[in-house]
């Protein structure tokens, strides 16, 4: 088999071929993570991110380079989540923007493809760190050039690029001590060959079912319709993606809005600069896709007949989207303030303590499941203040954060750069309302830097690291420096950890206590805290946060 030429349609199929393999893998990448906590993990961020592109392209009929490109490019941006989702979705990013320059692609223009890829990863990381996915990634694009001087086959040209690619994975522990100690590769390397492996299958024919299946459960419908209630105003539940090509401003937008309450209700329309996504309850679809296609073409044109089909939970849902709405039009009905903040976080009591100190949106996530860069923008579109300061407390969460700031233009976007819950807790305290946004920012970013975090979980896996032997079940004492202690009971694991982080310059030690743990086991283990550290003011709280016993801060 010869192949000189790639046009968009083969493409498409290496694509979602790529989707399909790093998703099928998916949970052998999440095994190759150096720290064995129970998280969200490379393979399934990297899947997750993907699999939104990947969405958006199996749309596509007939595609030609420059929507290719746009669908890759735009549903990555926005279905990326953690670090590494956030390097995938630059790499597409980067290698998109080359491509479009062309209606059919030899290995030069793909070889040309694969360096803009790497030199728009690397400038979205501040500090790059090779032994990664980055290093992987620019190895594959130094080969792909070296080739493409002499080789047009693309048979020839992926074998010699895969190769190289495999054997820069396999050195990353010579790199990264880290990685060499657990005795692992980087496990966001192993997914981006996946993804170059999953797309050179595709292109020599190996074709697997590329079906992009939802991620949510199948529901059962109803064997009788008596459930569906009788006195629905509007039928049919209408939904599509109008890809814009004429300007669609907030004039436009709320004239689109007036018009589809004129024929309907339950209506959601969120925008950015290319697409409309539009959800809308009315007796007529037919009116609403022809107002649609006045700015422009419409895509993923779906309605349901509710009164027919519906079940009890897509009622539910059209509900609770009716219910959103309306509370996003009041709060649009209120003046916009000067400042609000958006915050990650995870737990009842969390929660709570957060919007206690004056957090205007919670987003559920955190190391269990990182919120997507799209999770973000839809936070900033709920947030009505002219400056909005986002807390992702968790470092897995930042680049998201800053990728979405990077896509908002009407708010001044603030990303605060939070590790923990603990970190965003003490920004919060220290802002002051009559201060301005510059100040504040020095002031919150300063007070990150005092405060020290420590969090008591359970291992997933067996490996060893920083000199420590983990086992299956074992607690870990984790601290900002890594994981500084190991035990088999959780108040002792939380205690040595302690010791760790706490110096003769501490003078508060707050604990907060997860969902697994109860309040006088807490109290318990408060009070003995108390008695080492009679020095300290020791706080304790709620946090309802699963998955970390406990979560501490030492000022």
């Amino acid at each position: 088999m010869i192949i000189h030429t790639l046009d968009a349609m083969m493409l498409k199929n290496m694509f979602l071929g790529g989707a399909y393999r790093i998703e099928a893998k998916k949970e052998y990448i999440n095994e190759l993570n150096v720290f064995p906590v129970p998280d969200g993990d490379t393979g399934t961020n990297m899947s997750m991110t993907i699999m939104a592109a990947a969405k958006e392209v199996s749309a596509l009929e007939n595609p030609d380079m420059k929507t290719l490109a746009k669908a890759i490019a735009s549903g990555s941006l926005r279905g990326a989540r953690g670090n590494s989702g956030v390097i995938l979705s630059q790499l597409f990013r980067g290698f998109t923007k080359e491509i479009v320059k062309y209606e059919t692609l030899d290995t030069k223009a793909v070889a040309l493809g694969f360096e803009k890829a790497v030199e728009t990863a690397y400038k979205a990381v501040m500090k790059p760190k090779e032994g990664t996915i980055l290093t992987v990634a620019k190895e594959a694009a130094v080969k792909a050039m070296e080739v493409a001087k002499h080789i047009t086959d693309f048979v020839e040209f992926g074998t010699a690029v895969l190769e190289h690619a495999e054997y820069t994975l396999s050195q990353t522990p010579e790199m990264l001590p880290v990685l060499k100690e657990a005795g692992v590769v980087d496990s966001g390397g192993q997914g981006l060959l996946e993804v170059l492996k999953g797309a050179f299958d595709a292109m020599i024919g190996k074709e697997p079912d590329y079906e992009i299946k939802p991620v949510e459960k199948v529901v059962k419908r109803s064997e009788t319709m008596s459930d569906v209630p009788a006195n629905i105003t509007f039928g049919y539940c209408t939904e599509f993606i109008v890809m814009l090509e004429k300007e669609f401003n907030e004039e436009t937008e709320r004239e689109f809005k007036e018009y589809l309450t004129s024929i309907g209700d339950s209506i959601v329309v969120v925008s950015d600069e290319e697409i409309v996504k539009v959800h809308v309850h009315t007796n007529h679809p037919g009116l609403a896709f022809e107002k649609g296609l006045t700015y422009g073409s419409l895509t993923r044109m779906k309605v349901d007949n509710m009164r027919e089909e519906h079940e009890e939970k897509l009622i539910k849902d059209a509900e609770r989207i009716a219910r959103e709405q309306k509370e996003a039009e009041k709060k649009e009905e209120l003046p916009r303030k000067d400042t609000g903040f958006i915050a990650v976080s995870l737990g009842e009591g969390m929660n709570e303590i957060l919007k206690g100190l004056g957090v205007d949106y919670i987003i559920e996530g955190g190391q269990t499941m990182n919120p997507s860069t799209e999770d973000m923008l839809n936070a900033i579109d709920k947030v009505n203040a002219e400056h909005i300061f986002i807390l992702p407390n968790n470092k897995n969460i930042i680049l998201a954060a800053e990728q979405a700031k990077d896509l908002v233009e009407a708010k001044q976007i603030i990303v605060l750069p939070t590790k923990t819950i603990p970190q965003g807790i003490a920004a919060l305290i220290s802002f002051v309302a009559e201060e301005s946004v510059e100040a504040n920012e020095e002031t919150m970013k300063e007070s990150i830097s005092l405060v020290k975090t420590g969090q008591v979980t359970y291992a997933v896996r067996d490996t060893s690291i920083d000199g420590k032997e983990i086992h299956v079940g074992d607690m870990m004492g984790i601290s900002d420096e890594g994981i500084q202690a190991v035990g088999k009971e959780i108040d002792q694991t939380t205690l040595a950890l302690l010791e760790e982080i706490v110096d003769e310059d501490s003078e508060i030690i707050c604990l907060y206590y997860g969902e697994e743990v109860t309040e006088e086991a807490a109290q318990n283990l408060a009070n003995e805290v108390e008695k080492r550290y009679p020095n300290c003011d020791v706080e304790l709280q709620y946090g309802g946060q699963p998955i970390y016993y406990y979560v501490m801060s030492v000022e």
